[in-house]
């Protein structure tokens, strides 16, 4: 008794309530989780754009200082004469422009320096201030001329000058590596994890602060240094081994540099913080018994309920040995199958009665068919023969009269209307059928389509042709005759096809079409309503003998119409 309550439908039905529940509340947990990734996701992006903006601003800042300082000492190179002196007086600046000051004359040279002039002419500086000559003027903005690796002790340097009134020129040399050292000291920490990289506009690497190094090339397709050199600044994101990186990009604009911060957004977060995502974790075992308990459901309920849909979908097809085969599940389910084998077994009864019935009206229907035909044939046929050699008679009579050419108007009439009543004749009774089987009647009746419907339908025998009996025979040839009908008022097709297959214990007679198709109902109930009565007789005479009927049809696809009779 506990066990048939437990497989009682009610409690099973309880516990697949309370299941989606607990499967609502994992899904509302670990949302939250995603939505609390997502939210601090955004926020450690937000923080690293406020960083790299207020990193490149610092950078800026000190590069306008310096640009500031170079105008002031090319003015003052310009009141005095002694340009030793003048260098001697602006060691303040000195910090700044650690690679050095000079002046240079109008024509490119060395006037005074502060570091040792061999120095300065090993740094090729004459061909930097002919490079930018033009845009250096007494008025003008002093200009970054170039960024390179010092030869004096291969460090990264930058040249900036700055044009005096008297023709002289200013030029300093700073190191951009202290210069971003100064700017990301206070706003950034590096760790094995996080890095901060300066790229100058031709994608070579000035500083890179962190354990994450990269080479100029690896910089040139990293996320956002092209962003940022074009000018543009934001986050964006990178999936990496240790997890997904955000990345910050600032434009130094100035000297069209890029500053670009990465680390783990992970890392970044407080570690009570991610503790919190572990929280959701102990619904798990609830998740767990869910997923049994589903898997119970779609066990011992779905699929029984889904197999029994499928053998029902057989019983109407007319299979009514499908619907005995087992399909377990709860009682309720097997209590279902057994009621509609109980019914399977009653329509079966009464369908081998209506199909007796229905026999004993086609075969009288047959009869007045061929009666119909062989009164036809017999009677209207011969008379309009024997019409048409009077018509003849009477034509050769009246050669050249105006009368004649009436004759032969009412000869050929004559000559189209038997022939119109020997098709229907043929489709009355096939008289093929009779004298030379079914085979030579298939064939005849596939030509006969092909010229009515001036399309090619092609007629193919597989396997050792054999005679059948008489009632399979003529129902073969019906169904053959309606399936090309079918052709003929809907396919719209091109080609047609007509197989007829004789195997060891089987006839399958199949016609195909390449024409438009349509949507296969599920049972043979669903044909009527739609206008598939034609379908619907193929489904009764084929049930009439015995064979099975499959259709195979789907929008712009074509139809294969399929009969096969068992002859175990």
């Amino acid at each position: 008794m506990l066990l048939r309550r437990w497989r009682g439908l009610p409690l099973q039905l309880f516990a697949l309530t309370v299941l989606p529940l607990a499967v609502l509340i994992v899904i509302v947990a670990f949302g939250s989780l995603a939505l609390h990734q997502q939210a601090m996701r955004a926020l450690v992006g937000e923080r690293d754009e406020r960083a790299t903006r207020a990193a490149a601003a610092a950078i800026t800042e000190q590069l306008n200082h310096r640009a500031s300082a170079m105008r002031s000492l090319a003015l003052r190179a310009t009141d005095s004469a002694e340009l030793e002196h003048v260098l001697a007086d602006t060691a303040f600046i000195l910090p700044d422009f650690a690679g050095g000051l000079a002046i240079y004359d109008a024509v490119g040279g060395l006037m005074a320096s502060t570091i040792a002039p061999e120095i300065w002419q090993a740094r090729a500086i004459d061909q930097h201030l002919a490079a930018a000559k033009s845009s250096l003027s007494p008025q003008g903005e002093a200009q970054f001329l170039a960024t390179f690796p010092d030869p004096d002790n291969g460090e990264i340097i930058t040249l900036m000058a700055a044009a005096a009134p008297n023709g002289y020129l200013a030029v300093g040399a700073f190191h951009p590596a202290s210069l971003a050292r100064r700017a990301l000291n206070d706003i950034f920490s590096a760790s094995d994890q996080a890095a901060a990289y300066l790229i100058a506009g031709n994608g070579r690497s000035l500083y890179q602060l962190g354990a994450l190094s990269l080479s100029d090339e690896e910089l040139s397709a990293h996320p956002g240094v092209v962003d940022a050199l074009r000018g543009e600044s934001g986050t964006t994101y990178l999936s990496a081994d240790d997890g997904e990186h955000v990345i910050a990009f600032s434009p130094i604009a100035p000297v069209g540099w890029a500053l670009v911060i990465e680390e783990p957004w992970r890392a970044v977060a407080d570690p009570m913080l991610r503790a919190t995502e572990l929280g959701p974790l102990i619904m798990v075992p609830v998740l767990f018994i869910a997923l049994v308990g589903l898997w119970f459901g779609v066990r011992q309920i779905v699929q029984p309920l889904q197999s029994l849909e499928q053998k029902a979908t057989e019983l109407a097809w007319g299979d009514y040995d499908a619907i005995a085969v087992p399909v377990g599940g709860i009682n309720e389910i097997q209590r279902l199958q057994t009621e509609l084998i109980h019914m399977a077994q009653k329509v079966k009864t009464a369908q081998q009665s209506l199909r007796g019935y229905l026999g004993a009206v086609t075969t009288g229907q047959e009869e007045e068919r061929r009666r119909l035909a062989r009164e036809l044939h017999d009677d209207t046929i011969q008379s309009l023969i024997a019409l048409n050699q009077q018509v003849q008679l009477a034509q050769l009579s009246l050669n050249g009269h105006p009368a004649a050419e009436q004759l032969s108007t009412m000869q050929q009439m004559t000559t189209q209307i038997i022939a119109d009543l020997r098709r229907v004749t043929r489709a009355l009774r096939p008289i093929y059928l009779e004298d030379l089987g079914l085979v030579t009647a298939l064939d005849m009746l596939a030509r006969d389509t092909g010229k009515a419907l001036q399309i090619p339908v092609e007629f193919r025998v597989l396997g050792i042709e054999r005679r059948l009996s008489a009632a399979v025979e003529l129902a073969f040839y019906r169904i053959g005759q309606e399936a090309l009908s079918n052709v003929a008022r809907h396919a719209q097709a091109a080609h047609a096809k007509v197989l007829l297959e004789f195997e060891v214990s089987a006839i399958t007679l199949a016609v195909s079409d390449d024409g438009c198709g349509f949507e296969v109902p599920e049972s043979p109930a669903e044909m009527a309503p739609v206008g598939h009565f034609g379908l619907l007789g193929i489904q009764e005479r084929a049930e009439s003998i015995g064979a099975r009927f499959v259709i195979d049809s789907a929008p712009v696809a074509g139809t294969r119409l399929t009969v096969t009779l068992s002859e175990d």
